[in-house]
């Protein structure tokens, strides 16, 4: 496994798990979180609840923006008067070893009337790490959103797959995806630091360091 600096994490959809994994990479790798878009801060914004659980606030950037209502973004902003332009995202200069951005929503969620969350991945110019949930419906959703990075032109990194393990799932999606699930992330009955760190030990960091040791 290997997982590059600066990455973009999405998901085949919403509440499928980017921001556990990002919590868990964070804590893991140290590095540095960055949600351009919140959509709904109740009971907390993504950035709040990584801060609550222990990644270091100073490697916790603001958001782009920071829309009150729990939506879309094209109509969160649409609610607030804000119109989402392309153009007034950059990549961030980071003091840490790793950046981890992080998407709103899935892959074609829309941004503003032309624009989606894979063209704000494609604008940053990151390789793509793909959150997936293990259960009925995962293999349409991942291959369908594997598909629209290709069309993209977006690296993909590969799959972590959320929920309890489900071998023919993850099988298929290697399968029909012709990519890699890099981790599969049980439920975790007490979200914490502690238990988010042990998740990283025992989902990714035991793979980096074989990775490392055959290179």
């Amino acid at each position: 496994m290997h997982i590059p600096k600066k990455f973009f994490i999405s998901g085949t959809d919403t509440d499928v798990g980017k921001t556990m994994v990002s919590a868990i990479l964070a804590l893991g790798l140290r590095a540095t979180y960055w949600k351009p878009i919140q959509c709904g801060n109740e009971p907390s914004s993504d950035s709040q609840w990584l801060k609550s659980i222990g990644v270091d606030e100073s490697n916790i950037l603001p958001e782009r923006y920071n829309l009150k209502n729990p939506l879309s973004p094209h109509r969160a902003a649409e609610l607030e008067g804000v119109s989402i332009s392309l153009d007034d995202f950059d990549l961030p200069k980071v003091d840490t070893e790793y950046l981890i951005v992080e998407g709103a929503g899935g892959l074609m969620v829309p941004l503003n009337s032309k624009d989606m969350v894979i063209d704000l991945a494609a604008k940053l110019q990151l390789p793509l790490l793909l959150v997936a949930r293990s259960g009925l419906g995962t293999i349409n959703h991942t291959v369908l959103s594997i598909m629209a990075l290709h069309q993209k032109n977006i690296p993909l990194i590969g799959v972590v797959m959320n929920g309890e393990p489900n071998p023919a799932n993850k099988a298929a999606i290697e399968h029909y995806g012709k990519t890699k699930v890099l981790a599969e992330i049980p439920p975790i009955a007490d979200i914490r630091n502690e238990s988010l760190l042990s998740t990283y030990e025992s989902c990714f960091a035991s793979k980096l360091k074989a990775a490392s040791a055959t290179t």
